[in-house]
């Protein structure tokens, strides 16, 4: 059996960092997915699939691997940028701003 252990990255729609702080076991798709032919949908007979296990560390992650002789590879998260500015919106109408806000 094929996995990935890895970190998921924030959604592209929101700024805040929910359900990115566990590490995820997902296993390699075993077999490609089908067309049926009579309603045109996608399947598979794969159901370790559907399978996602969480994890506080990435060393519990590959215990749980190791345990039970599961192949499984690392992909390291990437690191957040630093430059990120304090302060938020409403900053733009603080009465303490250096210079004045214009349309």
């Amino acid at each position: 059996m094929l996995a990935r252990i890895y970190k998921p990255a924030r959604t592209a729609m929101s700024s805040g960092s929910a359900k990115t702080r566990k590490w995820v076991l997902e296993f390699a798709p075993a077999s490609p997915r089908e067309i049926d032919p009579l309603m045109g949908w996608t399947s598979s007979n794969d159901t370790r699939r559907q399978v996602k296990l969480t994890f506080d560390t990435k060393e519990e992650a590959l215990d749980y691997a190791k345990e039970h002789g599961i192949e499984a590879t690392v992909q390291e998260p990437h690191k957040r940028r630093t430059n990120i500015r304090p302060g938020g919106y409403g900053e733009n109408f603080a009465t303490n701003r250096r210079n004045v806000w214009t349309h």
